[in-house]
């Protein structure tokens, strides 16, 4: 994405991002706009990664934050929300559980979210077995009261039922192209009901770069807007790259999240993530 400084053109959600604002000498302002491609150089990748495999950043990443949903979620401010899930109830001894799934909800190839897809998902739970089409029971082997909180993790993310290995969710960016351990190039879906909320660029590109140094390099020389990077002393001297806990990002992207947080802690970040 082209380089500029944020100019009053991000709004954040929390106080600890307004710190993040006051840090890098940007106010706040209108919200953000749609548009652009965000751009990330990302360790972990290997060839043999897959949309069932691959344990690095790089997918995790691709999974959680582009493809695919959970039933729940962490906000960016620390509070838990549903995601695929809109309310949950559970009986007196937190062992068995009833979600109940946001309405109108399709993969990118156009099925419909359905109680199967979520059972067939989360069978390693348990007994998960749909209720109604809208409608799942999870019973646990084990009371579990942090249920909803577990379930906003990358180990419980939703794939079809019908396909569940083929890159196809229910998230803000369906896959474009993906090459295993070297390039994922994700488009906006056209309409999504977090639109308003989330998913500001219309295509991510994720690349693959072993080398820490090279990584640091590629942020330096503005090829990438930002990367995971173990010592990111290299870039100290520049003022339009922030950098969080040996983590870099480019102030002209910007983020609800709070200083001294990885700037990849939050998986889900490149779709909260909007640019000037």
């Amino acid at each position: 994405m082209t380089r500029r400084p944020l100019d009053r053109r991000a709004l954040f959600a929390s106080g600890a991002a307004a710190a993040l604002l006051a840090a890098t000498g940007v106010s706040a302002g209108p919200l953000p706009m749609r548009g652009g491609k965000l751009r990330l150089a990302l360790s972990g990748a290997a060839r043999s990664d897959g949309w069932m495999r691959g344990d690095g950043l790089f997918m995790q990443v691709a999974r959680l934050g582009l493809v695919y949903e959970t039933l729940t979620e962490i906000a960016a401010d620390g509070t838990l929300r549903g995601e695929l899930a809109t309310e949950w109830t559970r009986s007196d001894d937190a062992r068995i559980w009833t979600f109940k799934l946001r309405q109108g909800v399709v993969f990118h190839d156009g099925a419909p979210l359905k109680a199967a897809d979520v059972a067939h998902s989360l069978r390693a739970l348990g007994d998960v077995r749909p209720v109604t089409d809208s409608d799942v029971r999870i019973t646990l082997p084990r009371p579990d009261p942090a249920l909803p909180f577990l379930l906003s993790g990358l180990a419980h993310i939703i794939r079809p039922a019908h396909a569940p290995d083929a890159g196809i969710g229910t998230g803000l960016y369906a896959v474009r192209h993906f090459a295993a351990g070297q390039q994922l190039l994700a488009t906006r879906v056209a309409e999504h009901w977090k639109d308003g909320q989330a998913g500001w660029f219309d295509e991510v590109e994720l690349v693959s770069i072993p080398s820490d140094p090279v990584r640091a390099q590629a942020v330096a020389e503005y090829l990438v807007d930002g990367a995971d990077i173990a010592d990111a002393s290299p870039l100290s001297g520049f003022n339009d790259i922030a950098v969080w806990d040996g983590h870099a990002v480019a102030t002209s992207v910007a983020m609800p999240m709070a200083l001294g947080r990885g700037v990849f802690d939050d998986l889900r970040a490149p779709q909260r993530w909007w640019g000037a």
